[in-house]
Protein backbone atom coordinates (compact mmCIF):
# COMPACT_ATOMS: atom_id res chain seq x y z
CA UNK A 1 0.00 0.00 0.00
CA UNK A 2 1.55 3.29 -0.90
CA UNK A 3 -0.76 5.63 1.05
CA UNK A 4 1.42 8.85 2.23
CA UNK A 5 0.78 9.84 5.78
CA UNK A 6 2.37 12.80 7.80
CA UNK A 7 3.15 12.23 11.93
CA UNK A 8 3.37 15.51 13.57
CA UNK A 9 5.42 14.81 16.82
CA UNK A 10 8.45 12.81 16.72
CA UNK A 11 8.27 11.33 20.09
CA UNK A 12 7.30 7.66 21.47
CA UNK A 13 4.82 6.94 19.99
CA UNK A 14 5.11 9.27 16.82
CA UNK A 15 8.54 7.67 16.18
CA UNK A 16 7.46 4.15 16.91
CA UNK A 17 4.60 4.66 14.09
CA UNK A 18 6.92 5.87 11.54
CA UNK A 19 9.28 3.04 11.82
CA UNK A 20 6.51 0.57 11.81
CA UNK A 21 4.64 2.11 8.93
CA UNK A 22 7.84 2.79 6.83
CA UNK A 23 8.98 -1.16 6.73
CA UNK A 24 5.20 -1.98 6.22
CA UNK A 25 5.78 0.39 2.58
CA UNK A 26 3.88 3.70 3.62
CA UNK A 27 5.60 6.74 2.45
CA UNK A 28 5.99 8.55 6.00
CA UNK A 29 6.92 11.74 6.84
CA UNK A 30 7.72 12.60 10.81
CA UNK A 31 7.79 16.38 11.87
CA UNK A 32 9.84 17.34 14.59
CA UNK A 33 9.56 20.63 15.99
CA UNK A 34 13.64 20.96 16.80
CA UNK A 35 15.76 21.53 14.29
CA UNK A 36 18.78 19.75 16.67
CA UNK A 37 16.18 16.49 17.05
CA UNK A 38 15.84 16.62 13.38
CA UNK A 39 19.05 16.24 12.71
CA UNK A 40 19.97 13.88 15.45
CA UNK A 41 17.53 11.17 13.68
CA UNK A 42 18.92 12.15 10.30
CA UNK A 43 22.20 11.54 10.95
CA UNK A 44 22.37 8.72 14.03
CA UNK A 45 18.67 7.08 12.34
CA UNK A 46 18.06 6.87 16.39
CA UNK A 47 15.63 8.59 18.41
CA UNK A 48 18.18 9.22 21.56
CA UNK A 49 15.57 10.41 24.08
CA UNK A 50 12.64 8.50 23.21
CA UNK A 51 13.67 5.19 21.65
CA UNK A 52 17.13 4.74 21.31
CA UNK A 53 17.73 1.34 20.50
CA UNK A 54 15.44 1.32 17.50
CA UNK A 55 16.78 2.05 14.23
CA UNK A 56 15.06 4.77 12.25
CA UNK A 57 14.85 3.50 8.17
CA UNK A 58 16.28 5.96 5.46
CA UNK A 59 12.68 5.72 4.22
CA UNK A 60 11.53 8.03 6.63
CA UNK A 61 11.59 11.57 5.84
CA UNK A 62 12.29 13.33 8.91
CA UNK A 63 11.48 17.18 8.84
CA UNK A 64 11.23 20.24 11.26
CA UNK A 65 9.52 22.43 7.86
CA UNK A 66 5.47 22.57 9.30
CA UNK A 67 4.41 23.15 5.38
CA UNK A 68 6.63 20.43 4.19
CA UNK A 69 5.54 17.70 6.01
CA UNK A 70 1.42 19.05 6.23
CA UNK A 71 1.88 19.11 2.15
CA UNK A 72 3.13 15.85 2.21
CA UNK A 73 0.39 14.06 3.11
CA UNK A 74 -3.81 13.96 3.35
CA UNK A 75 -3.61 12.27 6.02
CA UNK A 76 -2.21 14.03 9.13
CA UNK A 77 -2.22 12.33 12.44
CA UNK A 78 -1.25 14.32 15.34
CA UNK A 79 0.97 12.69 17.78
CA UNK A 80 2.29 15.18 20.47
CA UNK A 81 0.95 15.10 24.32
CA UNK A 82 -2.81 16.03 24.84
CA UNK A 83 -2.06 19.20 26.84
CA UNK A 84 0.31 20.65 23.30
CA UNK A 85 -2.13 19.30 20.55
CA UNK A 86 -4.27 22.58 20.54
CA UNK A 87 -1.33 24.75 19.82
CA UNK A 88 0.36 22.38 17.08
CA UNK A 89 -3.05 22.00 15.88
CA UNK A 90 -3.30 26.18 15.55
CA UNK A 91 -0.02 25.96 13.92
CA UNK A 92 -1.10 23.84 11.01
CA UNK A 93 -4.66 24.90 10.70
CA UNK A 94 -3.59 27.64 7.25
CA UNK A 95 -2.40 24.95 5.62
CA UNK A 96 -5.16 22.52 5.61
CA UNK A 97 -6.93 22.41 2.19
CA UNK A 98 -9.67 19.76 0.45
CA UNK A 99 -9.30 15.78 1.40
CA UNK A 100 -7.15 16.22 4.63
CA UNK A 101 -8.37 13.63 7.20
CA UNK A 102 -7.04 14.26 10.73
CA UNK A 103 -6.08 11.95 13.12
CA UNK A 104 -5.34 11.96 17.24
CA UNK A 105 -3.00 9.74 18.46
CA UNK A 106 -2.70 11.77 21.83
CA UNK A 107 -4.91 10.40 24.22
CA UNK A 108 -6.17 12.70 27.33
CA UNK A 109 -8.46 15.38 27.96
CA UNK A 110 -7.35 18.52 27.65
CA UNK A 111 -7.56 21.01 30.86
CA UNK A 112 -9.73 24.03 31.73
CA UNK A 113 -12.00 22.88 28.24
CA UNK A 114 -12.63 19.91 29.17
CA UNK A 115 -13.03 18.94 25.49
CA UNK A 116 -11.63 15.56 23.94
CA UNK A 117 -8.64 15.52 21.31
CA UNK A 118 -11.19 15.47 18.57
CA UNK A 119 -13.06 18.13 20.03
CA UNK A 120 -9.75 20.27 19.99
CA UNK A 121 -8.84 19.40 16.78
CA UNK A 122 -12.73 19.83 15.30
CA UNK A 123 -12.20 23.38 16.93
CA UNK A 124 -8.62 24.44 15.50
CA UNK A 125 -9.13 23.04 12.10
CA UNK A 126 -11.92 25.08 11.05
CA UNK A 127 -11.44 24.46 7.20
CA UNK A 128 -11.96 20.58 7.99
CA UNK A 129 -15.47 19.22 8.40
CA UNK A 130 -16.32 16.86 11.47
CA UNK A 131 -16.49 13.92 9.76
CA UNK A 132 -13.08 14.35 8.19
CA UNK A 133 -11.25 14.18 11.80
CA UNK A 134 -10.71 10.55 13.91
CA UNK A 135 -8.87 9.28 16.49
CA UNK A 136 -6.51 5.75 16.78
CA UNK A 137 -6.25 4.39 19.96
CA UNK A 138 -5.90 1.04 21.59
CA UNK A 139 -3.91 -1.20 23.60
CA UNK A 140 -0.36 0.08 22.28
CA UNK A 141 3.48 0.24 23.31
CA UNK A 142 5.77 2.13 21.80
CA UNK A 143 8.31 0.36 22.12
CA UNK A 144 6.48 -3.06 20.78
CA UNK A 145 5.16 -1.26 17.92
CA UNK A 146 8.37 -0.17 16.54
CA UNK A 147 9.96 -3.57 17.09
CA UNK A 148 6.52 -4.66 14.87
CA UNK A 149 5.21 -7.17 17.66
CA UNK A 150 1.11 -7.67 17.28
CA UNK A 151 -0.63 -5.06 18.14
CA UNK A 152 -4.39 -3.95 17.86
CA UNK A 153 -5.80 -0.44 17.63
CA UNK A 154 -9.01 1.24 16.88
CA UNK A 155 -9.76 3.88 14.36
CA UNK A 156 -12.86 5.86 15.07
CA UNK A 157 -14.15 8.52 13.08
CA UNK A 158 -17.91 9.84 13.19
CA UNK A 159 -18.95 8.20 10.04
CA UNK A 160 -18.07 4.53 8.56
CA UNK A 161 -16.13 5.72 5.64
CA UNK A 162 -14.20 7.98 7.48
CA UNK A 163 -13.38 5.17 10.32
CA UNK A 164 -12.43 2.73 7.71
CA UNK A 165 -10.71 4.78 5.52
CA UNK A 166 -7.79 5.39 8.82
CA UNK A 167 -8.48 1.64 9.42
CA UNK A 168 -6.78 0.96 5.74
CA UNK A 169 -4.24 3.46 6.10
CA UNK A 170 -2.40 2.36 9.51
CA UNK A 171 -3.67 -1.59 8.98
CA UNK A 172 -0.57 -3.41 8.25
CA UNK A 173 0.06 -7.72 9.08
CA UNK A 174 1.40 -6.77 12.60
CA UNK A 175 -0.91 -3.54 13.08
CA UNK A 176 -4.54 -4.99 13.22
CA UNK A 177 -6.88 -2.16 13.02
CA UNK A 178 -10.54 -2.36 14.07
CA UNK A 179 -13.29 0.56 13.08
CA UNK A 180 -15.86 2.16 15.51
CA UNK A 181 -18.18 5.11 15.38
CA UNK A 182 -18.23 5.81 19.04
CA UNK A 183 -15.62 8.63 19.14
CA UNK A 184 -16.49 9.86 22.29
CA UNK A 185 -16.36 6.53 23.84
CA UNK A 186 -13.34 5.41 22.39
CA UNK A 187 -11.49 8.76 23.84
CA UNK A 188 -13.03 8.55 26.97
CA UNK A 189 -11.73 5.09 27.56
CA UNK A 190 -8.71 5.41 26.04
CA UNK A 191 -8.06 8.68 28.27
CA UNK A 192 -9.44 8.11 31.33
CA UNK A 193 -7.71 4.99 31.96
CA UNK A 194 -4.05 6.40 32.49
CA UNK A 195 -5.55 7.51 35.97
CA UNK A 196 -6.07 4.05 36.77
CA UNK A 197 -2.89 3.07 35.61
CA UNK A 198 -1.46 5.77 38.00
CA UNK A 199 -3.51 4.12 40.80
CA UNK A 200 -2.52 0.66 39.84
CA UNK A 201 0.98 1.73 40.10
CA UNK A 202 0.56 2.96 43.54
CA UNK A 203 -0.63 -0.18 44.82
CA UNK A 204 2.43 -1.74 43.38
CA UNK A 205 4.45 0.92 44.89
CA UNK A 206 3.14 0.29 48.45
CA UNK A 207 3.36 -3.49 48.34
CA UNK A 208 -0.24 -4.43 47.51
CA UNK A 209 -0.74 -7.36 45.16
CA UNK A 210 -2.58 -8.85 42.53
CA UNK A 211 -5.84 -8.79 44.40
CA UNK A 212 -5.74 -4.71 44.74
CA UNK A 213 -4.76 -4.77 41.26
CA UNK A 214 -7.53 -6.61 40.18
CA UNK A 215 -9.99 -4.63 42.22
CA UNK A 216 -8.72 -1.04 40.67
CA UNK A 217 -9.05 -2.37 37.00
CA UNK A 218 -12.24 -3.57 37.45
CA UNK A 219 -14.02 -0.65 39.39
CA UNK A 220 -12.11 1.83 37.83
CA UNK A 221 -13.51 0.57 34.28
CA UNK A 222 -16.75 0.68 35.63
CA UNK A 223 -16.00 4.43 36.57
CA UNK A 224 -14.97 5.40 33.30
CA UNK A 225 -17.84 3.33 31.89
CA UNK A 226 -20.32 5.71 34.10
CA UNK A 227 -18.42 8.71 32.76
CA UNK A 228 -18.59 7.77 29.18
CA UNK A 229 -22.43 7.05 29.29
CA UNK A 230 -23.38 10.18 30.61
CA UNK A 231 -21.22 11.69 27.90
CA UNK A 232 -23.16 9.94 25.33
CA UNK A 233 -20.72 6.93 24.73
CA UNK A 234 -22.30 3.26 24.04
CA UNK A 235 -22.43 1.18 26.86
CA UNK A 236 -20.48 -1.55 24.56
CA UNK A 237 -17.07 0.43 23.83
CA UNK A 238 -15.74 -0.16 27.16
CA UNK A 239 -15.65 -3.78 26.68
CA UNK A 240 -13.33 -3.50 23.46
CA UNK A 241 -10.03 -2.64 23.16
CA UNK A 242 -9.77 1.06 24.29
CA UNK A 243 -11.83 0.21 27.39
CA UNK A 244 -10.82 -3.29 29.50
CA UNK A 245 -8.01 -3.84 26.16
CA UNK A 246 -6.34 -0.58 26.87
CA UNK A 247 -6.51 -0.52 31.09
CA UNK A 248 -5.55 -3.75 31.20
CA UNK A 249 -2.07 -2.82 29.22
CA UNK A 250 -1.45 0.41 30.89
CA UNK A 251 -2.22 -0.98 34.16
CA UNK A 252 -0.09 -4.09 34.27
CA UNK A 253 2.64 -3.06 31.55
CA UNK A 254 6.39 -1.96 33.11
CA UNK A 255 6.57 -0.06 29.83
CA UNK A 256 3.63 1.97 31.52
CA UNK A 257 4.70 5.40 32.38
CA UNK A 258 1.79 6.18 34.10
CA UNK A 259 2.11 2.98 36.07
CA UNK A 260 5.67 4.29 36.44
CA UNK A 261 4.89 7.25 38.23
CA UNK A 262 2.49 5.78 40.19
CA UNK A 263 4.54 3.29 41.48
CA UNK A 264 7.22 5.89 42.46
CA UNK A 265 4.57 7.75 44.68
CA UNK A 266 3.95 4.89 46.11
CA UNK A 267 7.48 4.40 47.02
CA UNK A 268 7.66 7.78 48.47
CA UNK A 269 8.87 9.80 45.94
CA UNK A 270 6.59 13.12 45.21
CA UNK A 271 5.31 13.98 41.65
CA UNK A 272 7.60 16.96 41.43
CA UNK A 273 10.39 14.51 42.10
CA UNK A 274 9.30 11.53 39.76
CA UNK A 275 8.24 14.27 36.83
CA UNK A 276 11.67 15.82 37.02
CA UNK A 277 13.18 12.65 36.03
CA UNK A 278 10.97 11.61 33.58
CA UNK A 279 11.62 11.89 29.72
CA UNK A 280 8.50 11.18 28.56
CA UNK A 281 4.95 12.63 29.82
CA UNK A 282 2.74 10.63 31.97
CA UNK A 283 -0.70 11.74 30.30
CA UNK A 284 -2.40 10.59 33.58
CA UNK A 285 -1.43 13.55 35.91
CA UNK A 286 -2.60 15.99 33.67
CA UNK A 287 -5.91 13.82 32.43
CA UNK A 288 -6.42 12.98 36.13
CA UNK A 289 -7.71 16.47 36.74
CA UNK A 290 -9.50 16.89 33.61
CA UNK A 291 -11.58 13.55 34.06
CA UNK A 292 -11.83 14.49 38.44
CA UNK A 293 -13.14 17.85 36.43
CA UNK A 294 -15.63 16.35 34.15
CA UNK A 295 -16.97 13.58 36.94
CA UNK A 296 -18.19 16.66 38.82
CA UNK A 297 -19.84 18.51 35.38
CA UNK A 298 -21.89 15.18 34.59
CA UNK A 299 -22.69 15.00 38.59
CA UNK A 300 -20.81 11.38 37.92
CA UNK A 301 -18.97 9.07 41.09
CA UNK A 302 -15.55 8.04 40.40
CA UNK A 303 -14.30 7.48 43.91
CA UNK A 304 -11.16 6.20 42.52
CA UNK A 305 -10.65 9.06 40.14
CA UNK A 306 -11.46 11.06 43.29
CA UNK A 307 -8.69 9.11 45.33
CA UNK A 308 -5.96 9.46 42.58
CA UNK A 309 -6.68 13.21 42.60
CA UNK A 310 -6.25 13.65 46.38
CA UNK A 311 -2.85 11.83 46.14
CA UNK A 312 -1.55 13.84 43.20
CA UNK A 313 -3.13 17.20 44.25
CA UNK A 314 -3.92 17.35 47.45
CA UNK A 315 -0.88 15.62 49.42
CA UNK A 316 -2.63 12.31 51.05
CA UNK A 317 -0.64 9.29 50.99
CA UNK A 318 -1.82 6.02 48.75
CA UNK A 319 -2.26 3.79 51.82
CA UNK A 320 -4.95 6.51 52.90
CA UNK A 321 -6.39 6.43 49.67
CA UNK A 322 -6.67 2.70 49.57
CA UNK A 323 -8.37 2.97 53.31
CA UNK A 324 -10.56 5.11 52.15
CA UNK A 325 -11.71 3.08 49.09
CA UNK A 326 -12.00 -0.06 51.37
CA UNK A 327 -14.70 1.88 53.87
CA UNK A 328 -17.24 3.25 51.49
CA UNK A 329 -20.46 2.41 52.13
CA UNK A 330 -21.69 -0.84 50.50
CA UNK A 331 -22.76 -1.55 46.37
CA UNK A 332 -23.93 -3.62 44.46
CA UNK A 333 -21.23 -4.43 41.87
CA UNK A 334 -23.56 -3.31 38.69
CA UNK A 335 -25.34 -0.04 39.33
CA UNK A 336 -25.76 3.24 37.42
CA UNK A 337 -27.28 6.90 38.18
CA UNK A 338 -30.93 6.46 37.88
CA UNK A 339 -30.93 9.21 35.01
CA UNK A 340 -28.92 6.63 33.32
CA UNK A 341 -30.65 3.84 33.90
CA UNK A 342 -32.42 3.17 30.27
CA UNK A 343 -28.95 2.85 29.00
CA UNK A 344 -27.33 -0.26 28.52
Amino acid sequence: MSTSITLFGAGSWGTALAVHLSAAGRDVTLWARRDEVVERMRTAHRNPTYLPDIKIPTSVHVTSDLEAAAAASSIWAVAVPSQNLRSVAARIAPLTRPGITAISLAKGIENDSLMTMSQVLDEELSGLEEQQIGVLYGPSHAEEVAESQPTTLVAAAPTDPRAEWIQNAFMTDRLRVYVNTDVVGVEIGGSAKNVLAIAAGMGDGVGYGDNAKAALVTRGLAEIRRLGIAMGAHPKTFAGLTGIGDLLVTCMSSHSRNRYLGEQIGAGKTLDEIESEMDMVAEGVRTTQSVYDLARHHDIEMPIVEAVHRVLFEHQRPEEMVDALMSRPAKREHWLPQRLQNIR
